[in-house]
């Protein structure tokens, strides 16, 4: 870390940079606004992604997110920029640290497709679900648990962890763009039997590529104006082609080149007073009524473990790019960051927009500058500003949002080369915690079965004692969580 090498300035600049300690780290405060901006555009494309994975699933009494019988992106991109805002300013005034936060990507489909679509539930029941697990999370904080745990973890499988959410949410974009589809004799083939077809596919296309072109170029905020240059062209190929939507498969009307959801089309005003139909919409104990005690630990359980490691992994990277880790590996301030972290997904299921956890994309506004705190402070004042655009995710089809998750696998997955893939008995765990995220559309399963097999191969190699006995109570839990149906069978549950 720097040394103070020059007096601090006197009045409201002195106080921002004592309280930040930004001349400590290095930094301006002009550096610290611009880095702050910077993040806000690397990770803005949340506020399209998380109405358009949250908005069009019904919950297990057929409603949707909001209320309602029909879709209401813009209350949940509106929840979702407010509480982005709010979490990331408490990540900057408590935490002190340049990390941004906001709903985390797969989590959301977690709760979407695993929670709250189980008959029965409501999406009320799904986010009270949500708060639990943040509620645990944090009691593991206070408790200094959740740290022991992270230390207790070999690195190689933390690397393998961030690689495998990486490839995960890479596929979910080839998916939802329709890029790729169920084949025919195959469970995926690319596009409509082996080819490409539609103008949806090109705007995707154009949008992947675009975004890829910006990256290389070290273009500041690249996937925000991938989205908004391939929005803009879905838009214009609606007016003039007028594609409509894709509709669904086996039914009348299907139309396969179509747009997979949202058709790019705006309607009204984009500025407007936001709807926050979606914040306060939690219930804490209705799923236990809708499905049960056991069903309900097991959802908690599984949430849990998705969100577990994923911040202290994000903070470490984050610290390590800004030249802020201690001797131990630790930024400073790591407890408080923690609590930030597990109040946001307790927030996140408050706010009925789904566990809000920390961004690595935050990592744009460090190689832009940022070093402390102030910059999550202006993060997070650009969000609480954007909630009244939230409109404008109506206007956002899938294959015009989607490349950014390609894009964002890609930048998670460049952490594979810290792997040492001679060393089996590591490289083995590590491979299947990353390609059965994928393969299985499960977080959770990836890292249960890397932990399993870490201590299973460490055995048969004859260092069993190498293990951290955290390790071994983490493992034996995945075992349990893994035979759950057998059990529930025996018991007769």
């Amino acid at each position: 870390m720097s040394t103070l090498t020059t007096p601090a300035p006197a009045g409201v600049h002195g106080a921002l940079d004592r309280y930040f300690s930004i001349t400590e780290r290095g930094s301006t405060i002009g550096r610290e606004v611009r880095g702050g901006i910077v993040t806000f555009f690397a990770m803005s494309y949340i506020l399209v992604l998380n109405p358009l994975i949250l908005g069009f699933v019904q919950d297990g009494t057929g409603q949707y997110l909001g209320g309602g019988d029909e879709p209401n992106l813009p209350a949940i991109a509106a929840g979702t920029a407010l509480i982005a805002g709010l979490m990331t300013i408490l990540m900057g005034v408590v935490g002190r640290f340049p990390l941004a936060l906001a709903t985390g990507l797969g989590l959301n489909a977690a709760v979407a497709y695993s929670v709250a679509a189980l008959p029965g539930m409501t999406w009320a029941d799904a986010m009270g679900i949500v708060v639990l697990e943040g509620v645990i999370i944090l009691i593991l904080v206070l408790t200094g648990f959740r740290e022991a745990v992270f230390k207790a973890v070999p690195n190689q499988l933390k690397i393998a962890i961030s690689v495998g959410i990486g490839l995960f949410i890479a596929l979910i974009g080839f998916v939802d763009g329709g890029i790729v589809r169920p084949g025919s004799g195959t469970p995926l083939t690319l596009g409509i039997g082996g080819e490409l077809f539609g103008w949806p596919t090109f705007v995707f296309v154009f949008g992947l590529l675009l975004t890829a072109i910006l990256f290389v170029r070290r273009v500041k905020g690249a996937i925000l104006i991938g989205i908004v240059a391939a929005t803009v062209l879905a838009a214009l190929i609606e007016i003039v082609a007028n594609v409509g939507p894709r509709g669904v498969p086996g039914t009348d009307g299907y139309n396969p080149t179509g747009w997979s959801l949202e058709v790019p089309r705006l309607e009204g005003s984009i500025v407007q007073a936001p709807d926050f139909a979606t914040v306060g919409q939690f219930n804490v104990l209705g799923s236990f009524e809708a499905i049960g005690v056991i069903a309900v630990l097991l959802l908690v359980f599984s949430l849990m473990l998705a969100d577990f490691f994923d911040t202290m992994g994000t903070m470490v990277a984050i610290g390590g790019e800004a030249g802020l880790l201690r001797e131990d590996g630790t930024p400073p301030r790591t407890k408080q960051i923690l609590v930030v972290d597990s109040v946001a997904a307790i927030a996140g299921g408050a706010g009925g927009v789904s566990s809000n956890t920390s961004y690595i994309e935050s990592a744009a506004g460090v190689g832009d500058g940022a070093r402390t705190g102030l910059a999550s402070v202006v993060t997070g004042i650009a969000f609480l500003l954007s909630v009244f655009l939230s409109p404008l995710a109506n206007l956002v089809p899938f294959e015009a949002a989607t490349p950014a998750l390609v894009i964002v696998g890609f930048l998670m997955m460049m952490q594979v080369a810290g792997i040492d893939w001679r060393r089996y008995e590591v490289a083995i765990p590590a491979f299947l915690t990353i390609v059965l995220m994928p393969f299985t559309y499960s977080i959770t399963v990836g890292i249960g079965a890397g932990f399993i097999t870490y201590a299973v191969l460490m055995t048969a190699k004859g260092e069993a004692r190498k293990v951290h006995p955290l390790m071994w109570g983490v493992a034996g839990a995945f075992v349990v969580y893994f035979l759950l149906g057998p059990i529930r069978d025996a018991l007769g549950i």
